[in-house]
């Protein structure tokens, strides 16, 4: 009984010390070496479609720290833009404490963590960065020897770097494709599963059946984001040809 009171009153101590309430988010940022009074802006997507970004808050850097609250009722990807900084830092905003460690001298180089999607954004970011990793090293390795033929109009040269170049471009892209559904198929709370599913929706060859499967594996806070609806709708779709029409009895 002493060993179960002890469990639950540090339970009750973890809880307490919690920051966010539910559907708030707090971002805590380091951002080293800037200088304090550099603008911070939180943007999204414009919700009308009409493209660009909208701020939705804006901070400033204070002793190398930065600080967003705020409330969100579903995840969804949002960027940092740091002033003067030459590109965002998109991170999905959802409900949690959310630490975003900017490096000043490559942001591409920030790091992410604290939340459920976010820790499973770097790591899908990462695990995509080894399966592309050959057709990196390719451009890296003949992108010289390539702009020296186009100079000198070398056209065996620039057709054989051209074929090995497609050659692998299909086989990255096949291991690539490979990669979303295993990712889809094994995550079934993550975002960026609903995301991978939409996209795959947009290709009139997918195996909607497929697709469907794997929409049903997903857990229901994921089905009510605004992915995971538009999935459904497409899927209504697919299968009736009605928009908004309910789906077809199964045959038994």
């Amino acid at each position: 009984m002493k060993k179960l009171f002890l469990f639950l009153s540090a339970s009750a101590v973890l809880v307490s010390c919690s920051k966010v309430g539910k559907d708030e988010y707090i971002i805590t940022g380091t951002a080293k070496g800037i200088e304090n009074g550099k603008t911070i802006i939180l943007q999204t997507q414009d919700p009308s479609g009409m493209g660009g970004l909208i701020n939705l808050d804006t901070v400033k850097v204070e002793n190398g720290k930065f600080e967003i609250k705020g409330k969100v009722t579903e995840p969804s990807f949002h960027v940092l833009q740091l002033e003067a900084a030459n590109q965002p830092i998109p991170f999905i905003l959802e409900s949690g404490e959310i630490n975003i460690e900017i490096n000043k001298d490559s942001i591409q180089n920030t790091k992410i963590s604290g939340t459920y999607n976010n820790d499973e954004y770097v790591k899908f970011n990462e695990e995509m960065k080894v399966v592309q990793k050959k057709l990196m090293d390719f451009q890296k390795v003949n992108t010289l020897k390539m702009n020296q033929a186009q100079q000198t109009k070398d056209t065996a040269t620039i057709n054989s770097l051209m074929a090995e170049y497609q050659k692998l471009q299909q086989e990255v892209g096949d291991k690539s494709k490979e990669k979303y559904i295993s990712y889809s198929e094994t995550h079934p709370k993550s975002l960026i599963s609903a995301l991978i599913v939409q996209s795959m929706l947009g290709d009139p060859t997918v195996d909607i059946k497929k697709v469907e499967k794997i929409y049903n594996s997903f857990e229901d806070d994921l089905k009510n984001t605004k992915p995971g609806k538009l999935i459904k709708e497409r899927l209504t779709t697919a299968k009736t040809g009605i928009p908004g029409a309910p789906a077809a009895p199964s045959a038994k």
